[in-house]
C-alpha cells in the first residue's frame, strides 16, 4: 500500500476561539465546524442563493475557517505527532499575540478573503517563525504536492521559497488572509464582499481580531477534511 494513502498532513493555522463572533461568522459562512467536522447552517443572504453559497465555499470548507501560518506538510521520517505538539508548544510560549487591526473582505487573485486593512507589526516575524522553526519536522514534498502549487504561475522567488520551505507564500511573500470562497468570477466576488461588509465592520468595532493562538490542524488521509485538534495560546 502507498504510505501516502495513510500518512496525515498537518498544518499550523490561526483560527479564532470557538466562542469568538469572528469564528461564528467564518465557520457559518463556510458551513462547517472544523473541530468536529460537523456541518453548520450557512447564512441566508440577499443576492447569493443557498446553492451558490454552498458551491463557492466548497474549497475553503475542506480546510475550515483559518489563516495559514505553516502550510500543510507531512512529518519527516522519525517524527511523530507528539513531537510536533511539543515543538509547537515551545514555539507558542515564545510568541506574543498580534493585534490584526480592522479586517476587510478583498479579492486576492480569483478568491475572496478577509485581510487586514494595514500590515500589522510583528505579523511577518510571527509567520516566519512558524515556517522556519518547525521546518526540520517536515518531509520533503512529493510530486503531487508540487503540482498542487501550480508552479507555472509562480515567479522565481516563489519557486525558491517553494523548494526551500514547501510553500511559495512565506517570508516576505506572506500575506495573512482568511479565505471565504474558492475561485469565483469578479462579479461573484463583488457580491460576496458586499454580503459580509456590514458584519465585518461591526466586528471590527466591537471585537477587533487578535492573532492570539497557534492551531494545529490535521488531514488524516488524502481528501479528508482538515480537523482542528489543538489550540495553543500566545502569552509572551
Amino acid at each position: 500500500m502507498n504510505n501516502l494513502l495513510v500518512t496525515p498532513r498537518y498544518a499550523v493555522y490561526f483560527s479564532p476561539d470557538k466562542l469568538s463572533p469572528w469564528w461564528a461568522l467564518g465557520s457559518h459562512w463556510l458551513g462547517r465546524d472544523e473541530h468536529n467536522d460537523a456541518p453548520l447552517q450557512q447564512p441566508a443572504l440577499e443576492g447569493i442563493s443557498a446553492a451558490e453559497l454552498y458551491n463557492i465555499t466548497q474549497e475553503p470548507r475542506h480546510y475550515g475557517f483559518h489563516a495559514t501560518l505553516k502550510a500543510p506538510f507531512r512529518l519527516a521520517a522519525g517524527q511523530d505527532e507528539a513531537g510536533l505538539i511539543s515543538r509547537l508548544g515551545t514555539l507558542a510560549s515564545r510568541l506574543r499575540p498580534v493585534p490584526l487591526g480592522p479586517l476587510r473582505a478583498a479579492t486576492l487573485g480569483n478568491f475572496v478573503a478577509l485581510v487586514p486593512e494595514a500590515s500589522p507589526d510583528r505579523l511577518l516575524d510571527l509567520a516566519a517563525a512558524c515556517v522556519t522553526e518547525l521546518d526540520d519536522l517536515r518531509a520533503e514534498p512529493v510530486p503531487s504536492d508540487r503540482l498542487r502549487r501550480r508552479v507555472e504561475t509562480l515567479d522565481a522567488r516563489e519557486i525558491e521559497l517553494l523548494d526551500r520551505y514547501g510553500y511559495p507564500y512565506v517570508m516576505e511573500r506572506y500575506r495573512f488572509h482568511m479565505t471565504l470562497t474558492g475561485p469565483v468570477e469578479q462579479s461573484v466576488a463583488a457580491r460576496v464582499t458586499d454580503a459580509v461588509a456590514s458584519q465585518v465592520a461591526q466586528l471590527n468595532a466591537t471585537n477587533p481580531m487578535t492573532l492570539d493562538r497557534l492551531c494545529l490542524f490535521v488531514e488524516h488521509a488524502p481528501q479528508a477534511p482538515f480537523q482542528r485538534i489543538l489550540d495553543l495560546s500566545l502569552h509572551a
